[in-house]
């Protein structure tokens, strides 16, 4: 076997169909596109979404709701969490930068305690916001709060 007398394997290459070349051919006339209409003309191309005239799927279904920019979305913390990581850990002082490296957070987010579970020793906690609940039962353990 040499490269000149490669060849493909037979049946896998096909000539492309000659249109518009007279009624011997078979394609002549109309080229196989059928009777005038967009889709018989030169330069036609689909747009994205066209149904064939009839209202399109997304302007047919109603639009709703809205995202609002200045929303906080805050990640939340329960004091049971807080608590075994002040045991885990032996801390008296639970800061962000704690819960990130315990993997409770991810790096760039607020965070929320709330009063899921309880909390028995004094620990003084710093988040973004707390539950009222969750703000009373670490004062009533005898710990504090700050909020960043």
């Amino acid at each position: 076997m040499e490269l000149h007398n490669l060849k493909p394997a037979p049946g896998s290459n096909k000539s492309n169909k000659r249109v518009g070349r007279g009624p011997g051919a078979g394609t002549g006339g109309t080229s196989s596109r059928g009777h005038k209409g967009a889709k018989s003309r030169s330069g036609y191309s689909r747009k994205i979404g066209f149904e064939g005239g009839q209202m399109p799927l997304q302007r047919r279904v109603p639009k709703f709701g809205f995202n609002n920019i200045n929303r906080k979305e805050y990640k939340a913390i329960n004091l049971d969490a807080l608590e075994q990581l002040a045991e885990a850990r032996n801390l008296t002082k639970i800061t962000l930068d704690d819960l990130r490296a315990a993997g409770l957070i991810p790096k760039k987010c607020l965070v929320k305690v709330l009063a899921n579970g309880n909390i028995s020793k004094a620990i003084e906690v710093e988040a973004d916001a707390f539950s009222k609940k969750a703000e009373e039962a670490i004062t009533a353990a005898g710990g504090s709060i700050s909020k960043k």
